[in-house]
Order: structure tokens, then sequence, then C-alpha cells
């Protein structure tokens, strides 16, 4: 099809998939540049993207309830209908909210992907392999459209306030290795590594590169222990704990001064991603082929295959794809060296 007039993209959250989106639309500001291009996102999400160029922001609240959000959406969109919606988003939330969105053509995942009931609120699923990183499913989006490029940058703005606090917080680190230890928190979400293995990377990084340590993340009870126990663990490395302590424009800003990154899936790791940061991304619970750092997947710590065999006893050709391993220790398989040893790669490679 030629390019669209108006184009709606609808992923509400969260700040990994989120960051996923970026490059769509600087695949469509570049190949399409006349398309008008509106992003319907979460409230939190919106600090992160709000700063894009050309690009028309809804916002949703989740204090206002489904109900409420999509009330208040369907009034602020009043008489308009776009081109092309592109349902990035495969929840029952995002479907109610699709729901009141008026657009010609409706794009969503095939039935591998649209769980939750998404092919019920579009016309045009996706076609091509579903096996795939969440970042090329996006991309998906738009080769059903005609549109074959891709753009993978992100240049997301970050504002110079956000810099200026973060030049203060971390100067006395540089140059620093940047660890963000701990995953969202839900019901058996087994991501995170044990806090003396962060903390004997740490020292490693210090005495072999000189790099300080600068811990991220937010504000919860769980990523605070975490970054008490790191401190405490750490025998050589100096620590900068900023865990809770920045904003998300801020967290970029870190990231982006920081040498390497290393951390479990998770939004800050896609973020280090996102800025050209190295990563070391550890994956034991979740398929890194699906989720990792889309640039650094060579560098993951990838214990996921033996870790879904040990679950399962099926390899993963066998199961179904981003299949979870849900159990508590299975991030234990991780060891200290297979960290190590990709991360003096990365920060050779990068000299």
């Amino acid at each position: 099809m030629s390019a669209p007039r108006s184009l709606c993209l609808l992923r509400l959250s969260a700040i990994g998939d989120v960051s996923h989106v970026v490059p769509l639309v600087r695949t469509l500001q570049r190949h399409w540049p006349q398309c008008r291009l509106t992003w319907v996102v979460g409230r939190t999400e919106y600090g992160l993207v709000g700063g894009l160029e050309g690009v028309e922001f809804i916002v949703v609240d989740k204090g206002e309830g489904l109900i409420g959000a999509a009330r208040r959406l369907r009034r602020t969109l009043a008489g308009r209908r776009f081109e092309v919606l592109l349902h990035l988003q495969a929840s029952w939330r995002a479907n109610l909210l699709a729901s009141v969105i008026s657009a010609e053509r409706r794009v969503g995942f095939d039935r591998a992907r649209a769980c939750n009931g998404q092919g019920w609120f579009i016309d045009t699923p996706l076609v091509g392999p579903s096996r795939v990183h969440v970042l090329d499913g996006f991309f998906q989006f738009l080769e059903v459209l005609g549109l074959n490029a891709r753009e993978l940058r992100w240049q997301i703005p970050v504002p110079e306030a956000a810099k200026l606090r973060v030049e203060a917080q971390v100067a006395a680190a540089e140059p620093f290795l940047a660890i963000s230890p701990c995953s969202s928190i839900r019901a058996r979400n087994f991501r995170n590594w044990s806090p003396q293995r962060y903390a004997a990377v740490a020292d490693h990084a210090y005495r072999q590169r000189g790099l300080s340590l600068v811990l991220t993340g937010g504000p919860t009870e769980q990523e605070r222990a975490y970054a008490q126990a790191i401190t405490a663990a750490c025998r050589a490395a100096p620590v900068i704990d900023l865990i809770g302590q920045t904003t998300l424009p801020e967290l970029l800003a870190v990231l982006t001064r920081a040498c390497a990154f290393v951390g479990p899936d998770s939004g800050p790791l896609h973020l280090a991603n996102a800025v050209a940061t190295p990563v070391v991304g550890l994956y034991a619970t979740s398929n890194p082929q699906r989720t990792g750092p889309y640039c650094f997947l060579d560098s993951v710590a990838d214990r996921y295959p033996e870790a879904i065999y040990a679950a399962y006893g099926r390899p993963v050709s066998e199961l179904r794809w981003g299949q979870r391993v849900r159990q508590a220790d299975a991030m234990e398989r991780i060891t200290v060296h297979d960290v190590t040893a990709r991360l003096d790669a990365l920060l050779s490679n990068s000299v």
C-alpha cells in the first residue's frame, strides 16, 4: 500500500517493549514523512518517549481504571478516524482501548501471538515467522503495510536538566559499570541474580578495568534491599547507589554515560541497548532470542536452553516460543565467569 495519511500506534507498556516501538517511529518518519503519527501510551512510559519529535501522544492513566480510560480516549478521539491502527499490545486492557479507536485498517498479531482475544479487535494479522525477537515482530507490522525498510535507531531525547543532574551524580564514579539488578515484581518472575554475584562482577570490572559501580533501578523495597546487599558485598569496587533516585530520562542519561551494563531481562537492559551501551544480559528464565538486548544478543549470558530442558524435559524448539522457566533457582545456573568473560570481551571490543 502507499503511505497512509495517518497512523495510530497503540502500545501502552512496558518500558522495554515501548523502547522497541521507537525504531518503528524512526522508520516511519524516514520513509513515510508525510504520515501523521499518533501514539497511545501509558503515563509512566510517556515519561520516557514523550520528547520524540513529530509524534502526537495520547496518554492513558491506569489510575482512571479501564472504563474511565476508554471513555476519556473516546472523547479525545471523537470525530477522528485513522487510516491505520497498529495494535501492538495483546492485552485485554489494550483491546478495550483499541475498540474506541476508529481506523480503516487494524493490524495486529497473528494467531500464534494474538493472545487475550486480540484477534477480535483487528482485521489484518501479521504474516511471517512468529518465533522471532519482539522487535522483529514489531517491524512485521510495517511489512504488512508494504514498508520493508528498517531504521534501527532510537535517539530518544533526554532533557538537558536530566543530563546535568546525572552528571553531578556520577562524575565521581566515571568510568563506571551500570548494574540494574532487578526485574519487575510479578508472580513467579524469577529473573533476578544474587547480590553476591553482582558484587563479584563489579569487583572484577574494577580490578581489571578501573570501573566503579553505579546501581540503577526503581524504588521498590526489593531493589533497595538488593542495593544494600550488593554494596555490602563489594570488596573493591566503589559504589554509587542511584536505585530509586532517577526519572526515566535520568536513567537514560546514566546508561548513556556507562561503559557497560549488566542486568536481567528488564526495562533498563533494553534502554542500555537503545543508547548503544554494551550490554551483558542475564538470561535463564526467559528466552533471549525473543526478549534479549537486540544489538548485543551475542553477549548474553545464556543458560535458558539448559534451564528449559531441566524444567520441561524438552528443548526450546519443541516448546511454545517464549516459554518461561518458573523455577526459583534457575538464575543460579549463570556463573560469575559467564558474565565476566562476556563483559571483558565487550569492553575489549569497545576500546
